[in-house]
């Protein structure tokens, strides 16, 4: 089996002056990025979560001295719980 050339094959291209191809052309585009709005909010809870795990430990006292005062039939009535119902609202909404 014999291949025939196609065609003649000049590893120098004639009509192409050297230093062409490497001349670099400068553009005056300014770089830019775009961030999904899926990679935002992996980032706040990404940002969430390290902030829950740097936070400090748990006041254990102050833990007891409120699950005392919700105990005590005396403490629990209308104002304390309308009081604090209002605070979990407003930190909800604020």
């Amino acid at each position: 089996m014999t291949i025939d050339r196609i065609g003649y094959v000049d590893p120098i291209q004639p009509g192409k002056k050297a230093g062409e191809a490497n001349q670099v052309r400068e553009t005056h585009r300014a770089d830019s990025i775009s961030i999904s709005s899926e990679a935002v909010a992996k980032s706040e809870h990404y940002w969430a979560r390290d902030l829950v795990a740097t936070a400090p430990d748990l006041r254990m006292d102050r833990i007891e001295e409120v699950k005392a005062k919700i105990n005590d039939p005396a403490y629990l009535n209308k104002e304390v719980i309308a009081a604090t119902a209002d605070r979990l609202i407003d930190m909800l909404l604020g």
